[in-house]
C-alpha cells in the first residue's frame, strides 16, 4: 500500500525582526490581502504590544483590503476626527504631501519635539492605534520617526517619576505655536475642535505598563501648575521622549504598511519631503481607543467636543 502524504494546513509562525533595542520590528511570512487566522492575529498584536510599531513590506493593499485588515484588530473610527476623510471612504484619512496647506500660514517655531504626536490626543478618547499605508513614496527621504513612551518613562529618575505619577495636564487640538491659521482651519476647530484633561503617566489599558502620556503638538500644560512650570516641566519631557534612545525611523517604500500603537508611542511626519518636487501620499486608519487611566486610577476627562466613536453607516 503506498504511503500518504500528510499536509499541515496550520500557518507558519509570522517572522519578526526587531529594527532597534527598544521599538520597531518588520514582520514578515504574512499576507495582508486577505483573512488571517486567528493564530496570526494574535502573534501581530503580541509583536505590536511589545514592539509598539511593526511594519510590514510590499503588500500593496487598496482600500478595502486596508480596511479589512484593520478591522481584525478592533473597531474603526471616522477618517479625522476634524479633517475628515476619502471621498466614498469614511474610515479612511488621506496623508497627502500638502494637506497641511490648506491649514497653516507661515513658519513656526522648530525645537527638538516639534511635530512629534500621538494621534488626537486632545480627544477624551483618541484612537488606540493607527494603521497607516504607503502608496506613493519618493525615492528617497519622506521617513516617519516613532519614539517609544514607555521607555521614555522608565528612564526618568525614579523621583521624577513619582513626581510625574500623579499629574494631569490638557490636551488640546489647535495650530503650532506661532503660525497664522487659515479661515478654513478655524472653521474647523470651531465645529469639530477637541479638548481634555489626560494624566501625565498613562497605565497601559493591555499590558500594565506606564507610558509618558505627551504629545508635543496636543499637550499645551500641566494641570495646577504656574505657566512658567509647566513649560519647563513640559520641555524636559518632551526633550527626554524623543532622544535617539528610544526611537526608530522607518524608510517607506510603496505598499508598506506601519501598525503603531497610539497609547504608549508618539511619532514624527517627515519635513524633508517639501524640499524635493517629488510627492508623497499614504493613506491612514484609526482603531477606536479607550478613556487614559493614570497610576491613581483616575480616567481622563472631556472639557470640549466629543468622544472618537466607532464609525457607524447607519
Amino acid at each position: 500500500m503506498a504511503s500518504e502524504t500528510i499536509m499541515d494546513s496550520a500557518p507558519a509562525a509570522i517572522a519578526v525582526r526587531p529594527y532597534s533595542f527598544h521599538i520597531g520590528a518588520e514582520i514578515g511570512n504574512v499576507d495582508l490581502t486577505g483573512p488571517l487566522s486567528a493564530a496570526t492575529i494574535a502573534e501581530i498584536r503580541a509583536a505590536f504590544l511589545k514592539w509598539k510599531v511593526v511594519f510590514f513590506r510590499g503588500q500593496s493593499l487598496d482600500h478595502d483590503q486596508h480596511l479589512a485588515f484593520a478591522r481584525q484588530f478592533g473597531d474603526l473610527t471616522v477618517g479625522h476626527a476634524v479633517f475628515g476623510n476619502v471621498d466614498d471612504y469614511p474610515e479612511i484619512y488621506s496623508i497627502s504631501k500638502h494637506r497641511k496647506s490648506n491649514r497653516y500660514e507661515g513658519p513656526s517655531m522648530v525645537r527638538p519635539w516639534t511635530g512629534w504626536h500621538a494621534d488626537i490626543t486632545a480627544a477624551v478618547n483618541p484612537p488606540a492605534a493607527s494603521i497607516l499605508r504607503g502608496v506613493t513614496v519618493p525615492p528617497y527621504g519622506g521617513d516617519t520617526q516613532w519614539t517609544n513612551l514607555v521607555a521614555a518613562y522608565n528612564g526618568l529618575s525614579e523621583t521624577l517619576r513619582g513626581f510625574n505619577d500623579g499629574l494631569r495636564r490638557i490636551h488640546r487640538f489647535a495650530a503650532p505655536q506661532g503660525v497664522q491659521t487659515t479661515g478654513e482651519y478655524d472653521k474647523l476647530l470651531t465645529s469639530r475642535g477637541q479638548v481634555s484633561e489626560h494624566p501625565l503617566v498613562r497605565v497601559h489599558p493591555e499590558t500594565g505598563e506606564r507610558a509618558l502620556y505627551i504629545s508635543p503638538s496636543f499637550l499645551k500644560s500641566v494641570v495646577g501648575l504656574h505657566p512658567r512650570e509647566s513649560q519647563q516641566l513640559l520641555e524636559l519631557l518632551w526633550e527626554h521622549a524623543v532622544r535617539p534612545d528610544y526611537t526608530v525611523r522607518f524608510r517607506w517604500q510603496p505598499g508598506d504598511i506601519a501598525f503603531w500603537d497610539n497609547r504608549s508611542t508618539c511619532h514624527l511626519a517627515p519635513s524633508d519631503i517639501f524640499q524635493s518636487d517629488a510627492d508623497r501620499q499614504l493613506y491612514r486608519v484609526t482603531l477606536v481607543g479607550d478613556v487614559p487611566v493614570g497610576v491613581d486610577g483616575r480616567r481622563s476627562t472631556m472639557i470640549e467636543g466629543e468622544p472618537v466613536l466607532a464609525y457607524s453607516a447607519a
